[in-house]
């Protein structure tokens, strides 16, 4: 079991726009030839941060475009969040705050064996990575630049830590990048 951020950024780092639009990535790929049906597939749990969870909410249209569903998610959601905000009906979503650690723990007991998903932000799994529970960061890179946003993960962390383990090209729009994090 790992926890693992997997995400997408533009060529100049960004996961979002400054408003937290990800509009830029739908043209570059679809998603049923990137690796993420694999990956869905072991993933037990989830933890989202408020922003990217307002964002599914107010573009629940572009994401059952795209994905085929209102909310795409069968598994157990935990969003932190300081704010009451609304719920999708028929999601299991769990609405949470304060450190990582402890939810961290609620999540392993409820995936078992399968592996644990910080879809975002980048401050959030900075939180994970923080606490000493990332394991892994799986990174698409898009062809496209925004100029400013939300970064991919604002914290310095310095080789050693992360090791490059594998690099894959997506179509003519994509790569990705898998990096597992070593512990001292």
């Amino acid at each position: 079991m790992k926890t693992q951020y997997y995400t997408a950024e533009t060529l100049d780092g960004f996961l979002a726009t400054e408003d937290d639009s990800l509009a830029w990535l739908f043209p570059l790929g679809d998603l049923d030839s990137s690796s993420y049906p694999a990956f869905i597939a072991e993933v037990g749990a989830l933890a989202m941060g408020s922003s990217t969870y307002e964002w599914m909410l107010d573009n629940i249209e572009q994401v059952r475009e795209e994905t085929g569903e209102a909310w795409p998610y069968t598994q157990p959601v935990w969003v932190f969040t300081t704010r009451t905000l609304p719920t999708i009906e028929g999601a299991d979503i769990r609405f949470v705050q304060g450190d990582v650690r402890a939810v961290h723990e609620a999540m392993r007991n409820i995936a078992g064996d399968k592996n644990i998903w910080i879809v975002g932000g980048g401050d959030l799994a900075g939180q994970f990575h923080d606490a000493g529970l990332l394991d892994e960061l799986i990174v698409q890179i898009g062809s496209a630049t925004l100029g400013s946003g939300k970064p991919l993960f604002p914290r310095r962390v310095l080789s050693p830590v992360l090791q490059l383990t594998s690099v894959q090209q997506l179509g003519k729009n994509m790569v990705e990048l898998r990096y597992s994090i070593q512990r001292e």
